[in-house]
């Protein structure tokens, strides 16, 4: 009887109830897709930092965890160092900038070095260097641009002719010869990180720890512990504004449920009155209003969800570059974020109701 009547009241008022399925529908969609967004640029980056094939990375004490370095603090003679360990197959530079528009790297790599120890990019169109100023992208970068083989693009106000395009998963979605980022940023026989492969990866630990000896104060890594730091825990202000993004949407449905709520409370003054002279109590008013916030907030969940999928293949569709990544936990903790802000939103409504005088609710017109 009761979820009849819950039913009867939201079919009865269709627009104020789209209204307010729309409501928790954009809260959700906005938390999934800036979380998942979030989330799926990191997980991208990780991906292609384990493409690289290395066992370990060498970072300067200058750099911090998994960040991107815009600097080169490696003296370029570590390198040849570090492959004559005995228990090191082959050691290669980078040098990398991070791009703060848009959170990509341009990295400059020995091509021959890099290739052997990744395993060889897989080129889709073009070839590998030929001059100081050319380029090789991957199909990400090329579709986001829009450029293809024999174009040039704009690096640091430098014409870089395109001359290859390669899959993606790979470390960066830009390269340039080492050289010529080294003698542009000023870092003539210095590199941000090295990496390096060994002839047995079960040796990775005990290399580790002779590192730490030799290189005192550097940031040694294996490559598992090391992706695992590119997360959000990383990035203090992404946390920040993730956190943000879900106080207001939070906020949106709480306003527009209790909005919407606290009106039909008012439209239904005379029904609630004839359900008190019936006997109703309270509690049973207030679950009234609860269950249809409630039903307001499961439909527009789902709603949510089926956007924010939407809004995911919209942006991989015109903006390539960027990832988004819904994973199914998120949408349990963006249920229950919404079901709370709903709740919240219904507690005032649901009370006045409850408090209302049968007398005077028949009396009102």
């Amino acid at each position: 009887m009761v979820n009849r009547l819950v039913w009867q009241n939201l079919l009865h008022r269709p627009i104020r109830t789209l209204l307010s399925v729309t409501a928790v529908a954009v809260e959700i969609t906005l938390i999934l897709t800036v979380v998942g967004l979030s989330h799926g640029m990191l997980e991208e980056s990780a991906r292609r930092t384990r493409g690289v094939g290395a066992d370990i990375i060498v970072r300067p004490s200058t750099s911090q965890a998994a960040m991107g370095l815009s600097s080169a603090e490696l003296n370029e003679k570590l390198q040849d160092k570090l492959a004559s360990m005995p228990r090191v197959e082959m050691a290669t530079g980078t040098t990398v900038y991070l791009l703060t528009s848009n959170f990509q790297t341009i990295t400059g790599v020995d091509l021959a070095g890099f290739s052997r120890m990744c395993g060889g990019l897989k080129y889709v169109a073009g070839g590998p260097f030929e001059q100081p100023f050319d380029a090789i992208i991957d199909e990400v970068w090329a579709k986001e641009k829009n450029v293809t083989v024999g174009q040039n693009m704009q690096i640091w106000n430098r014409n870089f002719r395109i001359v290859g395009i390669v899959e993606p998963g790979k470390l960066s979605r830009v390269f340039i010869p080492i050289a010529t980022m080294q003698d542009l940023m000023g870092w003539r026989g210095k590199l941000s990180q090295i990496y390096l492969k060994l002839r047995n990866p079960d040796d990775t630990a005990t290399i580790i720890g002779e590192l730490k000896q030799l290189l005192p104060g550097y940031y040694i890594y294996s490559m598992a512990e090391f992706t695992s730091l590119i997360s959000i825990n990383s990035y203090p202000a992404l946390g920040t504004f993730i956190r943000v993004v879900i106080g207001l949407a939070v906020t949106i449905g709480f306003l527009v449920v209790m909005l919407s709520m606290y009106t039909a409370i008012l439209e239904r003054t005379r029904e609630i009155g004839i359900l008190k002279s019936l006997g109703a109590s309270r509690l049973y008013i207030v679950g009234i209003v609860i269950r249809e916030t409630l039903v307001l907030t499961l439909l527009g969940i789902g709603a949510g969800i089926a956007l924010s999928h939407g809004a995911k293949g919209v942006i991989q569709q015109y903006f390539p570059i960027l990832t988004v990544s819904l994973h199914r936990e998120w949408w349990l903790w963006a249920g229950l974020i919404a079901v709370g802000g709903g709740m919240l939103g219904a507690l005032y409504p649901a009370a006045r109701a409850a408090r209302q005088d049968p007398i005077a609710a028949l009396a009102y017109e």
